[in-house]
């Protein structure tokens, strides 16, 4: 019988921290050892039980973030650029893999991810979902087989408490039709319109972002051509799908902690392969 996995959760007290732990109490091949919060929290210093509704279990919720690398074996992250940011300082300094699924990360950030990559296995996606990752793969490939006369737009909705516009998500989407086209992202993306605006130029990325009420996410990818159209659309009906892919990319990333090699940058693609 294999030991189950450890892990440690920054941001216990998040939307995503509650779906991850709550998934991992169900599942025998995960253990939570160590979670997070911020220091003006109220969480501090309670057991997790309190919130999981589970017997006690002695894991006290901390403000420390030195104890996510001290006896785990994946960190699975979805707070903040900036926290995100220590926290993979620390499972450099302890060589703990990471699972990331933070968004809102500048392209700076998302350099030193990758430059941790060549020292321990991270999986870094904006969005851990099996469906999304599909999804990207498909417009990748659709982009490639389309002339740029082609008009690509990017429709994203989300939650009103959602900071980043647009999405991790929608990005994502957005840079797949890039490479498909081989084209950088930042060269062709039209964001905002508003007003009287140019005419839309050949080969834009147009993206629009949505705020309401309590949607987990919704994503919809349309090719505009002449006298034909394909939409290609991806609706989260609850958060617990990230929380799984982000479990599954665990599993993935602990695994290859296991083997020689101990070191590699990956995404959800890899995951799925």
């Amino acid at each position: 019988m294999f030991a189950p996995i450890k892990v440690a959760l920054p941001g216990f007290g998040g939307r995503m921290g509650q779906m991850i732990a709550r998934l991992i109490q169900e599942d025998s091949s995960f253990e939570l050892v160590a979670a997070t919060e911020t220091l003006n929290s109220k969480l501090i210093g309670r057991d997790i039980s309190d919130n999981l509704g589970i017997p006690k279990t002695g894991i006290k919720i901390s403000s420390s973030a030195d104890i996510l690398g001290n006896s785990s074996d994946v960190i699975i992250d979805f707070t903040q650029p900036e926290a995100t940011m220590e926290h993979v300082q620390i499972a450099l300094e302890t060589n703990t893999p990471m699972v990331i699924g933070t968004t809102g990360l500048n392209k700076a950030q998302e350099k030193k991810i990758s430059d941790a990559g060549k020292l321990i296995p991270i999986i870094y996606c904006a969005n851990t979902s099996i469906g999304v990752t599909i999804l990207l793969q498909q417009v990748q490939q659709i982009a490639s087989k389309l002339e740029d006369s082609w008009d690509i737009e990017i429709i994203e909705t989300h939650h009103n408490q959602k900071l980043d516009a647009p999405s991790g998500t929608a990005l994502a989407l957005g840079k797949a039709a890039a490479q498909g086209r081989s084209v950088l992202l930042e060269k062709v993306r039209v964001s905002g319109r508003d007003g009287i605006t140019e005419v839309r130029k050949k080969g834009d990325i147009g993206f629009s972002a949505i705020r309401g009420g309590d949607i987990a996410g919704e994503h919809t990818v349309i090719f505009f051509g002449k006298n034909e159209r394909i939409e290609l659309t991806h609706k989260a009906n609850d958060r617990v799908i990230f929380a799984r892919g982000a479990l599954k990319a665990a599993q993935f990333i602990s695994d290859k902690s296991n083997q020689t090699n101990f070191n590699g940058y990956f995404t959800m693609d890899d995951v799925l392969s």
